[in-house]
């Protein structure tokens, strides 16, 4: 396997030149002090330094040795202590975090890269600050002053690290019919109790302490959705002056035997009348929960990203190597046996794909980012509101089409290997399994697809959907010289346009057309806006390609996006447009 080697390249080609971020942060109150080029700059070194030397070389170890559960002790693979106090000293945790509370302050946009290189380096390392990160964010944004000052800087400073319990056995999706219960105390505190299942980072050995956050209902509590309310729950009780006094009430009653990602600990929670705080209003808590969603649901997509950045990297220098058969034009390593097999058409595809994958899936998240930031800092409240809006409409986008791709890609570069990607080895297998799961939690990419088509496009009457295809329009009429690139940008978006208006239509009078169209139409959505990031990134590239091989790569490769993966679109269209009764032909029976 190659060893990891941080894209610091191609993220700041697409932070510093297509969307010039240094500029948009300086206008940003709140923003400008705190951030600039330079800092930036000394984030990303040190990022892609710690990541590849310290997290890195642990990943195919950790999923060979894989967490222990013993008496509800979790024990985490060799070396992730250790990896763990490093990364946490050197402040990766809290690097988006408020410094009002110990954290860095960095906007999204910086710190996605961070976690890409934490995910690449290793996804069942990266799950462990990424959960208390998205803990942090909704402690920061909901909890009282008084749960801030006491939580916030030790987690931010990676000595307490964070969970998320939402999931129980009976309801995953549907959280409305949990059954876990708060019983309101005198001191103003609750009693939690309940069980939770697939709870990431649940319990383990790399913290002094855990702070949950669970989904529960108050004894009064409506039916449904708006009857949950969110509580902390520490594992050790919080003493006055700060010192962790006796354990809490909650214990890790397993953990699961998975697919992939077998350093990340991946418990059952059971919570025995523990004390909890409620955080946020009572009856709101979901409402709570979703603030974190967005930056979550961002971050899964970009695990999504890692992983095939980490597949890619190890395909191509096999690539390079590997010697077999000779090139269809004839022989081009003529002092050997046989060329290396990246003279082939097939592996050239492969490659080509992932790397544009890649490429676009890294702009595109970075796309999702910014508007985060705006949305966060804006003082302006219609530029706030434009970006809120982008973010509901494009986050499910972001989740689904990156995690998907993340799957594709490491099939690729599984593939490339042959029978060597096959094997543990060589570490291509663990990829496509480690990925996976990215899919599947934080909501899975049928219902990313379902919240798309049904809650963000129809139930707005198109609306959301037009704020993005006003702004690509406008990015091609304001664009003429980049005809190559934005002719066939806009056949895209003219597809995509016209498919909304099939779905708007036919939604009001087949209650299945939602559910029927929508996995396809995320996926036209997603090839849609990787090719408006393409058409960025050509733009920024365009009259440097004859001065430096980065800038003719990126040219390349928008090149080979355009030509042979966005015409995908139209067969999704078709199926689309092929309407919900094909899915109804059968009865359950028949099946």
């Amino acid at each position: 396997m190659a060893d990891y080697k941080a894209p610091l390249r191609d993220m700041r080609f697409v932070l510093n030149e297509v969307f010039e971020l240094p500029r948009l942060w300086g206008e940003l109150p709140g923003l400008g002090e705190a951030v600039d080029a330079d800092t930036v700059e000394a984030i990303l070194e040190e990022a892609g330094k710690v990541t590849g030397k310290t997290i890195a070389p642990l990943n195919r170890s950790a999923d060979e040795e894989g967490c222990r559960w013993d008496a509800t002790a979790v024990t985490t693979p060799k070396g992730f202590i250790e990896a763990y106090q490093t990364f946490a000293e050197g402040g990766w945790v809290g690097v988006g975090g408020d410094p009002q509370h110990g954290g860095m302050g960095m906007p999204k946009a910086v710190s996605a890269q961070v976690e890409e290189m934490v995910n690449s380096a290793s996804l069942a390392f990266g799950l462990y600050p990424m959960l208390t990160a998205g803990a942090c964010l909704a402690i920061n944004a909901h909890a009282s002053e008084a749960l801030k000052q006491a939580y916030l800087p030790n987690m931010y400073a990676g000595v307490w690290a964070g969970s998320m319990c939402l999931t129980e056995a009976h309801a995953g999706t549907d959280l409305g019919i949990i059954r876990t219960k708060a019983e309101p105390q005198a001191d103003g505190s609750y009693r939690v109790s309940g069980t939770k299942i697939f709870i990431t980072g649940g319990e383990h050995d790399l913290t002094d302490n855990i702070i949950h956050l669970v989904l529960a209902k108050l004894p009064d509590a409506p039916a449904g959705p708006k009857g949950i309310s969110l509580f902390l729950v520490p594992k050790f009780m919080v003493n006055a002056d700060g010192s962790l006094g006796e354990r809490n009430s909650l214990s890790c009653g397993s953990i699961e035997h998975k697919m992939g990602i077998q350093g990340s600990a991946t418990c059952v929670m059971n919570f025995d009348a523990a004390v909890g705080y409620i955080v946020g209003e009572p009856n709101k808590g979901l409402a709570a929960m979703f603030t974190m969603m967005n930056y979550e649901r961002l971050g899964v997509g970009i695990q999504g990203l890692a992983s095939a950045e980490r597949s890619y990297q190890n395909a191509v220098e096999y690539a390079r190597d590997r010697l077999q058969s000779r090139s269809p034009s004839g022989a081009k390593a003529q002092d050997k046996i046989a060329d290396p097999i990246i003279v082939h058409p097939d592996v050239r595809r492969m490659l080509l794909t992932m790397k544009a994958c890649n490429e676009g899936g890294r702009a595109f998240s970075t796309y999702v980012a910014m508007q985060l930031d705006t949305a966060k800092y804006s003082e302006e409240p219609a530029v706030r509101k434009r970006a809120e809006d982008l973010v509901a409409l494009l986050t499910p986008v972001a989740k689904a089409f990156l995690t998907d791709l993340g799957l594709e890609t490491t099939v690729h570069g599984q593939q490339i290997f042959g029978g060597h990607g096959y094997i543990r080895e060589w570490g291509q297998e663990q990829l496509v399994r480690d990925v996976r799961i990215t899919q599947i939690y934080e909501g899975t990419n049928g219902i990313q697809a379902l919240d798309l088509m049904g809650r963000k496009v129809v139930a707005s009457h198109g609306a959301l959907y037009r704020l993005f295809a006003d702004e690509v329009r406008g990015f091609i009429d304001a664009e003429p010289q980049l005809g190559e690139f934005t002719q066939p940008l806009a056949q895209a978006l003219d597809t995509l346009d016209g498919l909304t208006e099939w779905v708007l239509e036919h939604a009001a009078q087949d209650p299945h057309q939602i559910g029927a169209a929508s996995v396809e139409y995320l996926q036209v959505f997603g090839y849609t806006a990787y090719a408006y990031m393409w058409a960025r990134m050509a733009k920024a590239a365009l009259g440097k390609e004859t001065q430096d091989d980065f800038y003719a790569s990126k040219l390349g490769t928008a090149r080979f996006y355009f030509a042979r993966l966005l015409p995908r679109i139209h067969s999704l269209s078709a199926s689309v447009k092929a309407g919900s009764e094909p899915l109804y032909l059968l009865t359950a029976a028949q099946f």
